[in-house]
């Protein structure tokens, strides 16, 4: 199962992989600056960025610190990343696995994973093979999609993110997340949650055929009232211009 899942993957982004690197969403400066802000990087750092994907937390870090890995999963897409980052020397690119990393014990000073995880089969894995690489003291950054706390809405965010994209495996509740990050001897130190505000048709045509983003747009047409105020769905002509889901940002430390 969860090597199927992992081949999905690796088939969406490969096809998707130029649609990453100019995606709006991904390349949001605020958040991008946020990282820096948070984890508040030394020149000395060495800094893995795991699941890198059009490698904009890579960029943003790599003028301020000593080395960035950037990992992912998918072959072609960490080639694509490479010629876009080609002025950036100091980032080294691996083709690697979250939940199996092939870094020794203690490699780095800070970890980071923007935007992903809902795509890793085994959350636990991925948290705990974040805890063997990072140095003691060093901290870890997490920016990911999460599902409401309620049954209902978790289940209506994480079936309409699957139809859209099949590679997407499940968005963990934060209170599922806490108790992963607590049973790896990670000690949480600043959160937040926000509505992330999407615009329907770049983030449907990322990775959909013309038919398949009507699928999703009637999905959510006839969702019930609860479930689009909640996700704030703005609507004209009885098309869906844009949507909001929740996105939550942690900062541990080992």
């Amino acid at each position: 199962m969860s090597d199927s899942i992992k081949r999905q993957v690796q088939q969406t982004f490969s096809k998707s992989k130029e649609a990453y690197v100019t995606s709006t969403t991904h390349n949001n400066p605020s958040d991008l600056e946020a990282i820096t802000t948070w984890l508040n990087p030394q020149p000395s750092w060495t800094v893995l960025d795991i699941a890198t994907g059009g490698g904009h937390v890579a960029k943003e870090l790599c003028s301020k610190v000593n080395l960035v890995f950037a990992t992912d999963l998918t072959k072609d897409m960490l080639v694509n990343t490479a010629r876009h980052l080609k002025p950036f020397p100091n980032i080294h690119y691996v083709v690697a696995d979250a939940e199996e990393l092939p870094f020794i014990e203690e490699s780095f000073d800070a970890v980071t994973c923007r935007i992903a995880p809902h795509h890793f089969p085994n959350p636990p894995q991925f948290i705990k093979e974040v805890a063997r690489v990072l140095k003691k003291g060093g901290q870890f950054l997490m920016i990911d999609n999460i599902a409401a706390e309620d049954e209902e809405l978790d289940h209506f965010y994480n079936t309409f993110e699957k139809m859209r994209d099949s590679s997407h495996h499940r968005a963990l509740r934060i209170s599922e997340w806490k108790e992963i990050i607590r049973a790896n001897h990670l000690s949480l130190q600043k959160e937040t949650t926000r509505k992330k505000t999407l615009p329907f048709s770049d983030w449907a045509h990322r990775t959909l055929e013309v038919d398949e983003v009507e699928k999703v747009e009637d999905y959510f047409l006839k969702s019930a009232s609860k479930l689009q105020s909640y996700f704030n769905l703005v609507q004209q002509e009885k098309h869906i211009i844009s949507f909001s889901i929740d996105e939550w940002m942690v900062l541990c430390q080992k």
